[in-house]
């Protein structure tokens, strides 16, 4: 992936040395599926599962930037490797 901003890449480890994950998907059906694609998925690593675990519970909170009316629709779910 070219970084428009070198200073954004993480040089000192790749997500590859990570054993443990938290993978967001989409739905099936939902609407921002037709701007990502219906089959869009991001994962995130970490170094330990204890970080992600943290992460993860941090990441099922409602945040404060939605409005009463939205309604986020994300699945977030814990993986490994």
């Amino acid at each position: 992936m070219n970084f428009c901003h070198e200073h954004n890449s993480n040089r000192d480890r790749t997500s590859q040395d990570k054993k443990y994950g938290i993978k967001v998907m989409l739905p099936p059906g939902d609407c921002l599926g037709q701007l990502l694609g219906h089959d869009w998925s991001k994962q995130q690593w970490f170094d330990t599962k204890e970080i992600r675990d943290a992460m993860y519970e941090k990441m099922k909170i409602r945040h404060g930037y939605y409005r009463k009316t939205d309604s986020p629709t994300q699945i977030i779910e814990k993986i490994s490797r």
